[in-house]
C-alpha cells in the first residue's frame, strides 16, 4: 500500500515539475510577444488579456464539464476571499510587466523575477515549514548575492523589479493557500477582474482610444490571442503550485528571468 502511495506522490511531483518548467519557459519567451501589440497601450492590453483569458478558460471548463466543480469553489467563502486577493495581485503584476516590456524595462522585469524565487523560498521555509538541503542553501545564497550586487550597481531603487517580485510571490502564496485546481482558480480570478476590464474597454471605445479594430485584422488577432498566451502558462503554473513545494517552485522560477535577461541583452 505504501509503495502505491509513494508512486502516486512521485507521479504528482513529476506532473508538477513538467508544468512548472513549461510555465516558466513560456513566461521567459513571452516578452517577444508583447511588442507586437503596439500601438495598444499597456492598460488596453491588460483589459484584453483579462477578457480573452476568461473566454478561453470558460470554453475549456465547459468542454471538460467542470462547471459543477466551479460552483463548489464559488460557494466556499474562504477560497473565494483568497482567489479575490490572487486576482488583484496578478492583475497588478500583468499590467506592470506589460508596461515594463513595452517601455524598455526588460532588464528591470528580469531582475524582478530573479528576486521572486528568493521570496518564494522565504515563504516556503517560514510559512510552509519546508526544508532546504545544504546545496540548495548555497544556490540561494549565490542568487541573493547576485541580486544584491545588480541592485547596488543600478544605483537607483529598482521599483519595477521589487513590485513585480512582491506581487508575483504573494500571488503564488495566496494560490497555494487556496488550493484550488488550476482551471477553476484561473476562471474565478479572471471573472473577478472582467467587469473592470470591460468597463475600461467601453470607456476607451467612447473616447476614441481603442486600437482593437483600428489597425487591421492582424492587430485584432494579436490582441485576441493575448488570452491564450496568458492562460496557458498560468494554467500550467496552477497545476505546479498544488503539486510542488514552494521552495522547489522558487528554484524553477530562475528559468523565466534568465530567458528574459538574454532577450533584453541581445534584442
Amino acid at each position: 500500500m505504501s509503495s502505491v502511495v509513494t508512486k502516486e506522490k512521485r507521479s504528482e511531483h513529476s506532473i508538477g515539475l513538467i508544468n512548472g518548467y513549461f510555465a516558466y519557459i513560456v513566461w521567459g519567451a513571452v516578452i517577444l510577444y508583447w511588442p507586437y501589440l503596439a500601438p495598444a497601450k499597456p492598460l488596453e492590453i491588460l483589459a484584453h488579456r483579462i477578457l480573452w483569458s476568461l473566454l478561453f478558460v470558460a470554453v475549456i471548463l465547459i468542454y471538460q464539464k467542470r462547471i459543477v466543480s466551479l460552483r463548489v469553489v464559488l460557494k466556499n467563502s474562504r477560497q473565494m476571499k483568497l482567489l479575490g486577493m490572487a486576482s488583484l495581485l496578478i492583475g497588478f503584476n500583468w499590467g506592470l510587466f506589460i508596461w515594463a516590456t513595452m517601455n524598455e524595462h526588460v532588464l528591470d522585469s528580469s531582475l524582478g523575477y530573479y528576486i521572486t524565487p528568493l521570496l518564494n523560498v522565504a515563504l516556503g521555509v517560514f510559512f510552509f515549514k519546508e526544508k532546504l538541503r545544504k546545496m540548495q542553501w548555497v544556490a540561494i545564497g549565490i542568487a541573493a548575492f547576485a541580486v544584491l550586487f545588480i541592485t547596488i550597481a543600478m544605483g537607483v531603487l529598482p521599483w519595477v523589479a521589487l513590485s513585480l517580485a512582491t506581487s508575483f510571490a504573494m500571488y503564488g502564496y495566496v494560490k497555494k493557500l487556496a488550493n484550488v485546481e488550476a482551471l477553476e482558480s484561473l476562471m474565478i480570478e479572471t471573472l473577478i477582474l472582467t467587469p473592470l476590464a470591460i468597463g475600461y474597454l467601453i470607456w476607451l471605445q467612447f473616447n476614441g482610444g481603442s486600437t482593437f479594430l483600428a489597425y487591421g485584422l492582424d492587430h485584432t488577432l494579436w490582441m485576441a490571442s493575448a488570452g491564450i498566451v496568458t492562460a496557458i502558462p498560468l494554467l500550467a503554473f496552477g497545476v505546479a503550485i498544488t503539486r510542488l513545494p514552494f521552495t522547489t517552485l522558487g528554484m524553477l522560477q530562475y528559468i523565466g528571468p534568465t530567458i528574459q535577461f538574454f532577450v533584453g541583452v541581445w534584442m
